[in-house]
């Protein structure tokens, strides 16, 4: 008996959109193609693709090899991408421990140490502190909603950097805030 060309095409259109999306979860997927989480599982494990969890981990690594500024663990989320003096990319899977018990609703300090601790990151510096900051909070943010925050460097002024961040639940932005972050001297010159 050989195998159902539908779950054969299903396979190859679910290996494509992972490689697009390397951080697509199976929830996402099962509604994307209309199978159950189930299904996808066993599509993966036929594929030979990880979880999300693993994928992102794997792609962390390399991202946090490149990181200067901060360690690894200080970074609040999963550092997904980064390329030193210009932009970078975190995932954060928001948990009930991050919420007002009462509505469930993400508390602001996580969403902004997400932002801050990214835009502190993609400095190309030893050392790198934030000096200021202009942020917003757009919509609520619910525990288990998983926060992507993309950052750039919009411009450098010698030790001086300005990053955009924003933060988005899907297709929806959340948050976004402008920071100024400075390259602190290694011998600990002030910031200008």
């Amino acid at each position: 008996m050989g195998r159902n060309p539908l779950s054969i095409r299903r396979q190859e259109l679910i290996r494509e959109r992972i490689e697009e999306d390397p951080f697509i979860t199976d929830k996402e997927l099962a509604r994307e193609f209309g199978v159950s989480v189930q299904t996808i599982r066993l599509d993966r494990l036929k594929l030979g693709i990880p979880e999300v969890r693993e994928r992102t981990r794997r792609v962390a690594e390399q991202a946090y090899a490149k990181v200067k500024s901060i360690l690894a663990g200080e970074i609040i989320g999963e550092l997904v991408d980064i390329s030193l003096g210009e932009a970078g990319i975190s995932i954060l899977e928001t948990t009930p421990d991050m919420a007002f018990k009462k509505t469930r609703i993400v508390r602001g300090h996580h969403i902004f140490a997400q932002a801050n601790s990214l835009a502190v990151a993609i400095i190309d510096a030893s050392v790198a502190l934030t000096g200021s900051a202009n942020v917003k909070f757009r919509r609520p943010v619910y525990a288990g909603q998983r926060l992507i925050a993309k950052a750039r460097v919009a411009g450098s002024f010698g030790a001086r950097h300005e990053v955009v961040v924003s933060t988005r639940v899907g297709d929806d932005e959340v948050f976004s805030g402008k920071f100024v972050v400075h390259a602190i001297p290694e011998d600990g010159g002030t910031m200008e």
